[in-house]
């Protein structure tokens, strides 16, 4: 396996200025000059097609591809890819993921290793100066780079990759990827799909100490609120005696993320360009100016005052957090169901009993707070095009097809090679005894993706429900599966497809209107600025940064687009 370390930005990337998308609510940007083609397209099914091309003359291939077969090259090839080297798993040559990629389809990579943590910097710095590799995984925005004319409009392709197509089309990914359309009306990610959506993020507790007091969260959790969720709180607190119930990592960004998504408004990671849509109205609005924003502000600041949350989480270093946790000191902290084995396994008391709770609901219902089937994805590079012209594109596009989005491919990425690193016992994985992964054999000596590269954040994402959940503890399974049972699905706000020119009037309103708003959020909650004597200083604040105005553009690039999305 061939690898380059990227060790320093290129000089000359220095001198590229890549566009910045407007927020995460779809408004990307897109190449004006093809928004002729865009005009074509009168519905969402004109944009996204699931159905597959058949080759003209398959046997003249030198390669073996399809919907149940293993993608096989009869020569060897090399593609280049992009790859963020995670510190907890850092690349090796010898993994076994490597050579069993290459026995089963004589690909091999030639690999640019950038450090998980400079990933998004030197990505732009390759893409904008032309010297990207082909394949560019790991890409959650990639509206910037739309402009450049450096990656290419893969959903022009998807027509060439039975397997994706057979995902979109069995697990009604077509409305999801909707979300992605640039204003030309195409999309130039392939994402990772999931049958379902997950689990994503809620509160861990310490079950034990919450059965003590008197709480049962088995049962609350069905249909609770967050004032529900208060009330058992200063229970816990009372019962303990605890300075705070709750003292998070993330700056608070994940707690007031997932409580914003019960109240219909934005925060922290979800706070994206600020916008809420009124699906009756059709209409977009800004979200935090709302009455409801004012209700949510006041019930934040009471778990503060309550001494329920720590104003530490806002503040504090990760690792702080969640050594309060681990010691005892406090109680509940948000995290991934992913979190769940790792942080059992680091509790001071052997007695703790952690436990997933279904995130509590808010005015705007009892909603699932993860609403995408949709993951972080891949790019190509127009270079991959340019260079290996249409058929040798989309002979890489097939093998793309298979490793990311085959069910062959995809059990290979997470578990590895059977009777190597894994067996099966009817439906289920096991794996084998001396290799931990995600909890499991926690006590052996070798690790699925450190000693053996499977399981990494590069290939393992996407999947069946069956594949998703091969990999959970019983916790974990159970988390999932109350959310599906407790909770319905939130409503996905749909694109409004800014072009390239549209977008730069947007960033320029909404990147200090997002900044002030954000400040303020942290203050009304910690209680440095006073809810009901300045909130009206708070929404003039927002007026006088263009809040009005950037809704209004907002919504007339969206009436001019909405008929392109089957509105």
């Amino acid at each position: 396996m061939k690898a380059k370390k990227m060790l320093s930005l290129i000089m000359a990337g220095a001198m590229v200025l890549s566009m910045t998308a407007c927020g995460g609510d779809g408004g990307e940007t897109a190449s004006n000059n093809e928004d002729s083609n865009a005009e074509q397209a009168t519905s969402v099914g004109d944009l996204i097609d699931s159905e597959v091309v058949a080759d003209d003359d398959a046997e003249a291939l030198d390669y073996t591809y399809g919907e149940g077969q293993t993608f096989h090259s009869n020569e060897p090839v090399t593609y280049s890819m992009m790859y963020s080297d995670h510190e907890n798993y850092p690349y090796q040559e010898n993994w076994l993921l490597w050579s069993a990629i290459e026995e089963k389809t004589n690909v091999t990579f030639d690999l640019t290793l950038i450090a998980r943590t400079d990933y998004e910097d030197k990505k732009s710095v390759l893409i904008n100066s032309g010297d990207s590799p082909y394949i560019i995984p790991k890409t959650y925005e990639e509206g910037k780079y739309v402009n450049g004319g450096q990656v290419v409009a893969v959903s022009d392709w998807v027509k060439y990759m039975p397997n994706y197509q057979k995902c979109v089309k069995d697990w009604g990914i077509d409305e999801y990827l909707k979300t992605q359309l640039q204003s030309d009306g195409k999309y130039y990610k392939l994402p990772g799909m999931w049958e379902a959506a997950g689990g994503g993020y809620s509160f861990m507790i310490r079950k034990d100490v919450f059965d003590a007091a008197g709480v049962d969260v088995t049962e609350l959790e069905k249909t609770w609120t967050y004032e529900d969720f208060y009330e058992a709180c200063k229970k816990v607190k009372e019962f303990t005696g605890c300075d705070y119930v709750i003292s998070d990592a993330s700056k608070g960004d994940c707690l007031i993320n997932i409580c914003a998504a019960e109240y219909g408004v934005n925060a922290g990671w979800g706070m994206g360009g600020g916008l809420q849509f009124d699906f009756d109205n059709l209409e977009f609005y800004y979200a935090d100016t709302q009455d409801v924003m004012k209700d949510y502000l006041i019930f934040l600041n009471k778990m503060v005052k309550e001494g329920v949350l720590d104003p530490e989480s806002f503040s504090q270093e990760d690792d702080t957090a969640r050594a309060k946790f681990f010691n005892g000191e406090t109680y509940a902290m948000t995290g991934n169901y992913q979190n769940l084995a790792d942080y059992t396994s680091k509790m001071t008391d052997p007695e703790a009993e952690l436990y997933m709770v279904v995130a509590p609901g808010g005015p705007a219902g009892l909603l699932q707070i993860e609403n995408s089937k949709l993951e972080n994805g891949i790019m190509i590079a127009q270079k991959a095009l340019d260079e290996l012209g249409e058929e040798g594109f989309i002979k890489m596009l097939r093998f793309v097809d298979w490793l990311w989005y085959s069910p062959e491919g995809q059990m290979l990425s997470l578990w590895g090679v059977e009777g190597e690193t894994y067996t099966m016992d009817g439906e289920n994985v096991v794996l084998n005894s001396d290799i931990s992964f995600n909890g499991m054999n926690p006590d052996a000596e070798k690790k699925l993706n450190v000693d053996y590269g499977f399981g990494g954040g590069m290939f393992a994402y996407g999947g069946s429900n069956w594949l998703r959940t091969s990999k959970m503890t019983e916790g974990e399974r159970s988390f999932n599966n109350r959310i599906y049972e407790y909770r319905e699905d939130r409503p996905l706000i749909p694109p409004y497809m800014a072009n390239e020119e549209e977008s730069e009037e947007l960033n320029l309103i909404s990147t200090p209107l997002i900044d002030a708003t954000k400040a303020w959020i942290q203050k009304f909650i910690t209680g440095q600025a006073d809810i009901e004597t300045q909130w009206e200083a708070y929404k003039a604040e927002l007026e006088s940064l263009g809040v009005n105005t950037y809704v209004t553009q907002v919504n007339e690039i969206f009436q001019k687009n909405k008929s392109k999305l089957g509105y």
